[in-house]
């Protein structure tokens, strides 16, 4: 992202609304003590500081709780078959489409926590906005699904299937709604094909990145199962260091992609247009604030990522035994591991 034209910036709300943000998803009591802290050190309200560094007080809130939410789907159904990821999503379907009712009390803790999440974002957001994230969150869930079936297979992806199937269940199109909740952009502009060709560049620009960060981490797990170096190093019969410069390469094009597109949106009229300007931001900001999350975060690189982002230089993690007694442990069968540095 060195040449990237949108520089890091920061919600001046970051610290009360990481304190508010953290003391609600607390009190759901997702995750055993010990994972809880490898869940906070990952710092999911920083994300959101970063990729939404202009947004308003309650706006940013509504993305941090968007981020915790979205990370604890991602816990939770990484270890679970297809049958009961499908289970979950039902339940989270269910709360999204009806906030009003209450939750069982042997439900999914993800029932209780997508209710609270939308009844909360319902409040201020524009209803252009809540119906794009319905929709958005709903084509996500579904992918999680089918990731959980594949896993289940173990299917072998190709390079343009990978993509494909990830560019669902990445979870990054439902992250647009913060920067949309005070924008009426009718489905005309959202879902025009330059929008929705930029929009896609976003999202591969940020598998490429995650998939590259996360690589280390997963493969000390034995969980890199869906990531593009892997899929790379099958099908092109290539090493690790060819797999990374396949993808920085495609990287640098997928940026060139983004850069032309810019120039050929349409006008709506100033109205529209000045709201698109907006929108188009935050698609812009994305891949800039999350890659510099991932080394500002503790998710990926623990108190080691600003010397990794500076000397690109990461020593490959020694893997782990899913058992072993040091690795904090969630609820259920959900595990948050603690990268230490």
């Amino acid at each position: 992202m060195s040449h990237w034209p949108w520089p890091r910036a920061i919600n001046p709300h970051y610290e009360e609304i990481k304190a508010e943000s953290t003391n609600w998803f607390r009190r759901f009591k997702a995750f055993s003590a010990r994972s809880q802290y490898a869940f906070d050190r990952c710092d999911f309200t920083l994300l959101a500081a970063l990729v939404y560094p202009h947004a308003q007080r309650d706006q940013f809130r509504v993305g941090s709780d968007l981020m915790f939410f979205l990370f604890l789907i991602d816990e939770y159904t990484d270890v679970e078959s297809g049958p009961n990821v499908q289970k979950i999503v039902n339940i989270i379907i269910d709360a999204l489409e009806n906030p009003e009712k209450p939750r069982p009390k042997d439900e999914n803790i993800l029932g209780e926590v997508a209710r609270q999440f939308w009844v909360n974002a319902s409040k201020i957001a524009s209803l252009s906005s809540r119906r794009h994230f319905l929709r958005d969150v709903n084509d996500y869930l579904r992918a999680v699904v089918q990731e959980a079936e594949d896993r289940d297979n173990r299917i072998t992806y190709s390079v343009e299937s990978y993509f494909k199937t990830r560019h669902g269940n990445v979870g990054v199109r439902p992250c647009f709604f913060p920067f949309e909740l005070d924008l009426e952009l009718p489905d005309e502009v959202v879902y025009h094909p330059g929008i929705l060709e930029l929009a896609s560049c976003v999202v591969n620009l940020v598998i490429l990145d995650n998939d590259i960060v996360s690589y280390n981490k997963e493969q000390a797990i034995g969980d890199n199962f869906q990531n593009v170096l892997n899929v790379v190093m099958h099908n092109m019969e290539t090493d690790l260091e060819g797999a990374i410069q396949w993808a920085v390469d495609y990287h640098d094009r997928i940026q060139q992609i983004f850069l032309e597109g810019l120039r050929g949106v349409p006008s709506w009229g100033d109205k529209i247009d000045h709201q698109v300007k907006q929108y188009l931001f935050g698609l812009a900001n994305w891949p800039r604030g999350n890659s510099c999350w991932s080394f500002e975060g503790g998710r990926y690189f623990g108190k080691k990522g600003l010397d990794y982002q500076r000397t690109r230089l990461v020593p490959l993690l020694p893997k782990l035994s899913p058992t072993n007694k040091e690795l904090p442990r969630c609820c259920e069968n959900a595990e948050v591991y603690l990268v230490e540095g």
